[in-house]
Parts: structure tokens; sequence; C-alpha cells
């Protein structure tokens, strides 16, 4: 083994952690690997920012341009808009219906923008006519995860697959060409996700006085003159006394105090980051002593609330942060009333982490506390004001929802035109799938179906920058002969054995590899080692890069295994274990049925 390929190892290990641990954004990640790539001297300038004139790269990044157009104009809800006319099915038939439904549009349109307006559309069910929204958002998230990797252009991991095996000289895939397969698993998964529907949870409608434990929430208050905590040791406040308030943090003229001990006198104008539930939000303002600090220190009061609920014009409601709103990166600070469309910011409940519970409370020595997607956002509006909440880009509101703007019905059937003629060029193969997208977004842009602007800030940028820093550890595995030495020993446990068995371990492999590691980054990194098997074995190296394909999609056991679930486990309904069961055999049963299909042993 060469010193070369010792080093990508060693970097590839790295990678794998800092996936998996979530230690930084994998937009950080990619730059680490083109960084530590180009140090060690395992790939030159040009190859470290080859990722970024990628054709995969380019082409994920101009669907997702026709996605938000699509978006904006409605396509998506129109499609989608049928749905409100199953209210009134049983349960165990709402969720094949739904999944078929959030499947077959995810085919043709990111998945990832599919599942979030399935998500709105999902909440407002909810609200109005109480159907459970958490025996369907799970199962819509696995039918769009399915649906997408039903074509070429249904996901990005097909995309970045499709390029890699064009770079390694396979002919390159049809739009189409593997949908078979993808209808099939679709199939298999709606049957066992509706069989299994009894073990998803049964929480019933969203009431945010009382649907969540008492130390989720995440406020920042200032101690006014006149407290009568002013003065006094945490031990003798009600701080420490009321189990169910916490102080994280204390900041006094710009020192910061982390988990400040019971010891520490409280003092006029020290600023506290504390844990604790919408009641005792209220008992702090019955105090008289606190307020709650917006943008530029200045102070909010909180509700008037009443033995009865909340005031007549003031409503508390949480706000849910999809993938791409604005409202993403900001604190309670830094929030203000134009983000909010005149709400008043309280507190932030941070999203679930199986990988790291403590991100629910705080994951850096900032003195703020940043919004991230699925973390929710508990905020004081009038009811008056409620309905321009709703018309920020890309949030949900929990407690209620409201039809926010009227489409106009010309962009909608433009924009719709537009993506047919995008599948079109690419299914018939006028065009490459580049090629079609390319034009996609030229339309979009002419008919002026899509302001640019608006675009550049809801395209999701860390899935551009992974893509672009992911393609050189690849170039790198091949320069250091890495890819080679993987693919030799693997052969030699391999000899002998059946199509079946080796597409099935390589499959089993990408599957939980991905459950931890982003899909795309497994991708990359198993396919070149796929082909080079089947290339030596002087088999079809399709199904093995089929297999990886799809494999990288089907981590349905975790819920970090794709964007759309981890945006519904952040939601707080989910717990792992409904992953483990119901995405767990969903994934057990998809390996057995993949291996057995893509090897030949069966055929449809």
């Amino acid at each position: 083994m060469s010193i070369e390929i010792i080093l990508i190892f060693i970097i590839l290990g790295i990678v794998i952690i800092l996936f998996a641990l979530e230690v930084f954004p994998v937009d950080k990640i990619a730059f680490f690997i083109m960084v530590s790539l180009l140090l060690a001297k395992l790939i030159t300038p040009e190859e470290a920012i080859s990722g970024f004139a990628n054709p995969a790269t380019i082409t994920v990044l101009a669907l997702m341009i026709i996605a938000i157009g699509l978006e904006t104009n409605g396509v998506i809800s129109w499609l989608s808009k049928g749905l409100k006319n199953l209210k009134g099915l049983p349960i165990y038939l709402m969720i094949p219906i739904f999944m078929l439904i959030a499947g077959s549009i995810s085919a043709f349109i990111n998945t990832t923008a599919v599942v979030i307006v399935f998500i709105k559309v999902i909440t407002e069910l909810s609200a109005k006519y109480d159907i459970p929204s958490e025996k369907l958002l799970l199962p819509v998230s696995f039918a769009g995860i399915i649906g997408g990797s039903c074509t070429l252009m249904g996901t990005s991991t097909n995309l970045i697959v499709n390029a890699i095996a064009i770079e390694k000289g396979v002919e390159r895939f049809t739009f189409f060409e593997f949908t078979k397969y993808g209808v099939i698993f679709l199939g298999i998964t709606i049957l066992i996700v509706s069989l299994l529907y009894k073990f998803l949870p049964s929480k019933g409608k969203i009431d945010i006085s009382k649907d969540y434990n008492l130390d989720e929430y995440i406020t920042k208050i200032i101690i006014n003159k006149g407290s009568e905590v002013i003065g006094k040791k945490i031990l003798d406040t009600f701080f420490h006394d009321n189990m169910e308030v916490e102080i994280l943090r204390l900041n006094r003229d710009g020192i910061i105090n982390d988990r400040p001990g019971k010891y520490t006198i409280l003092k006029a104008k020290d600023q506290l980051l504390l844990r604790c539930n919408l009641e005792n939000l209220v008992k702090l303002k019955e105090q008289k002593g606190f307020s709650v600090i917006n943008k530029d220190s200045k102070k909010m009061t909180l509700p008037i609330i009443d033995a009865e609920g909340l005031e007549e014009n003031i409503q508390v409601v949480e706000i849910l942060m999809l993938p791409n709103s604005p409202l993403i990166g900001k604190s309670i600070r830094s929030v203000g009333n134009f983000d909010l469309q005149g709400a008043v910011p309280l507190a932030i409940k941070k999203r679930n982490s199986f990988r790291h519970p403590e991100d629910r409370v705080f994951r850096n020595k900032r003195d703020e506390i940043e919004l991230r997607v699925g973390d929710r956002l508990l905020v004081e509006v009038s009811t008056k004001a409620l309905s321009d909440l709703g018309k920020i880009d890309n949030i949900t509101i929990l407690q209620q929802h409201h039809e926010i703007e009227v489409k106009k019905k010309s962009k909608r059937l433009i924009s719709l035109g537009i993506l047919v003629i995008v599948v079109a060029l690419s299914a018939f193969s006028i065009f490459p799938i580049l090629q079609s997208a390319l034009v996609g977004v030229f339309l979009m842009i002419f008919t002026k179906c899509l302001d640019l602007g608006k675009a550049y800030s809801q395209i999701n940028w860390q899935v551009i920058f992974l893509l672009a820093g992911m393609i050189p550890l690849g170039i790198a595995m091949s320069n250091s002969g890495a890819d080679m030495w993987i693919a030799d020993h693997l052969l030699a446990l391999f000899t002998e054995q059946s199509s079946t068995i080796i597409i099935g371990i390589l499959f089993l492999v990408t599957m939980i590899l991905s459950g931890f590691v982003s899909n795309n980054a497994t991708a990359i990194i198993i396919t070149p080692i796929a082909i080079t098997i089947a290339s030596t074995m002087q088999l079809d190296p399709k199904p093995f890069i089929m297999a990886i394909m799809f494999a990288a999609n089907f981590s349905f056991f975790t819920p970090v295994g794709y964007q759309t679930n981890t945006l519904i486990y952040g939601m707080g309904i989910y717990k792992f274990k409904h992953f483990l069961i119901i995405g767990g055999s969903v994934s057990l049963v998809l390996w057995i049925v993949a291996s057995l299909l893509l090897s030949g042993t069966f055929t449809v």
C-alpha cells in the first residue's frame, strides 16, 4: 500500500466521522476535503475545483432552480390540491394514496420541494379536520425518496452517479432506464408502510401549550431594574427552585458564563439564556422584572395570557423552519419585525438530533442560538397579521395554516409546460439531461416565471458545495489507485461468488453507509469501486451502478439518511425507533428484492 493510498484512507476516515457526527455543516466538510487533498498533493489545483464545473453539479443546480420556479408558481401545490378531497377517507387508505401521489410527483420534481409542500398540506388538513399528521408525514417522506429514485432527474444522487459512470467510460443512462425497478420498489414500500402504520405515533392535534416536553424551549431574557431577583443568588430564586427552568448561560457586560453556579449573584441588565416551557415564559412576565430580548437589544414583553387562553387579538404560534427559509441562520436577537412580517419572536425550540441531543440547547460558545432546518420558532402575532406571517417562504405555521396567495394560472401552466419540455427533451434523448435542464432554466427566466434574485436565496447551496467538494475525492481515489486497491481486495472475497451475492453486498454496504453519511457522498465513494469490480469481472457495470443509485437513497432506518427524513424527524413527532422499525423493514425487503432483480435472478 502506497503512502498516497494511506493518505486517502486517512482523509476518507476523517470525512466519514465528520459526516456521521455532524461536527460541521456539509459545505464546510466539502471545503475540508478540497483543501486537505490539495495540501496532500493528491490532486492538482484544477482538479480541486473541478467539482464546480462538473456536469452533475450544474445539472443539480439547474434542476433546483426549475423546482423553485414550480413551487413559486404553485405547480406542486396544484398537483397536490386534490389531497384535500381525501379528508373523509380512513387513514389506512389515505396513507397509500398520499404515498403514491408524492412518489409520482417526486419522480420529476425535486424530492425535498415536494415533501415540503406535502408538509404544508398535511399540516393544514390536521388543523382543520383533525387528520393525524403523524400517520402521514413519514410515509410521504419515504415515498418521495423512492419516487425520486425512479428517473434520472428525480434525485441528485442519480445525476452524480450517472456523471461518474460516464467519466469511467460507461454508457450514460437514459431518462427512464431504471424506472421499472423504481416503480416496483415504490409499490413494495407503500405496501410495507401501509401494513405497519400502526407502529407510527398517535399524538393527535398539535397544542403548543401542552404538546412538548418541559425543557424544550430556549429563550433569552434581560433582568430589568427593580426585579426581585437582583442581588440574590440563583440558589434563592425560582430559577433554582423550579426544575422546569434551567439557566444555560449568563451574559454580563459582554462576559459569558456558561452554566452559572447556584451561588452566582444576579444583577440588573444580566442577560440569561433559559430553557423552559410556555407556562414559565408567562411566569417571567408575571414577575414584572424580565423582558425577552429582540433585535438591537430592545425589550419586548410577552403576550398577556389569561386563564381562559390567549388574548383575543394576540396569538402565540409556532413556525417550522423548512429548507431554504430566509430565517435560517438567524437568532431571536437578529430576527426583526420585517423578517417575521410584524410577528415578535419569543423562543426557539431546537430540532431533535439523536446524534447531538445537546444541540437542542446550543452547539457553540456564541451568545445566540441560530435557527436551523427543523427548528421551531415561538412567535407572538396578532390575528390580523397571521396571514402575512404565512407569506414567508419555506416556513409552516404549525398552529394553523391559510391559503396565502393566489397564483396566476397562466404562470402555473407555463411552468408546468416547461417541466414537460425538460422531461421530454431528456426522455426522448433529444438532449442530455444537462442541456435539457439548462433549457428549462432559460425558459423559466425568459417567460418571467422565476425571479433569479429569489431563486438565489432559495437554492440549497450546501448540496452544491457538497457535490463540488466530494467529486475531487473521487478523482484523488483514482489518482492514488485507492479505488483499484479496494476493488482488488474485494474481488478476492468475491471469487466464485454469483453476481447476486456481489451486488447484494455492495447494496448493503452502500445502504448502511448512507444511513450515517450523506447519500451523495456515499455514492461518490462507492460508485467507482463498483464499476471497477464489474469491469474486472467482465460483467455489465450498469446493474452494479444502479445498485449504488438505489442503495444510497434507501437508508430509511435512520432519520439522517436523507434530507426529508431529517426534516420530519426534527419536527419532534417521530422517534428513532419509528425509523428503525418501519424504515428498517422497508430497507431490508428492498435490499433483498433489489439484489435479485438487479442481478437478473428475477426479471421484469
